[in-house]
């Protein structure tokens, strides 16, 4: 233990069926590679995809905004009340090796800035497209759907680390 990849999985508060059902296979793959989810510990796809994490015997990580720590998912394995509001987004995307965006709106959207800003690889499954001039393309990969957003994000953040778990 300890060498494991942190993936933090992003996305709304408020999320669609789709998203929400994306989220939790996510957290579900994610627990059966042995990856540590960490997401912003509050609804839609972040209790999605705590739910699925726990539901594989998975440990998730919720990088909650206020001081109690209570107010998180119950499918969180660990809980870290900030009370630092939307500035705990710069935290989770810190503290992961790569990010996976569902959907998403402005919370999403600054959790994806931070990641890149940070040199965190960030994987988007129906998420934001970032165009900016001069930028040669988005500079998020791309996932088809949840099966090959996780491929990706565990690949990625080998990459960044240089070894294999």
């Amino acid at each position: 233990m300890g060498d494991e990849p942190y993936i933090s999985v992003i996305g709304a508060g408020l999320a669609s069926e789709d998203e929400v059902a994306a989220a939790e296979e996510i957290g579900r793959l994610l627990a059966e590679a042995g990856a540590i989810l960490l997401c912003g510990g509050l609804g839609g796809v972040m209790d999605a995809a705590a739910r699925g994490c726990d539901a594989a015997g998975g440990t998730s990580v919720g990088i909650l905004p206020g001081e109690d720590r209570t107010a998180g998912s119950a499918h969180l394995t660990v809980r870290i009340a900030t009370g630092l509001g939307e500035g705990r987004n710069v935290i989770v995307a810190r503290a992961a090796d790569a990010v996976i965006a569902v959907g998403g709106e402005f919370g999403t959207l600054s959790e994806i800035a931070f990641a890149l800003k940070m040199g965190k690889p960030v994987v988007g499954l129906g998420t934001w497209s970032l165009d900016l001039e001069g930028l040669p393309g988005d500079p998020l990969q791309r996932a088809s759907d949840p099966v090959d957003a996780v491929a990706k994000a565990l690949e990625a953040a080998e990459r960044l680390a240089g070894s294999s778990w």
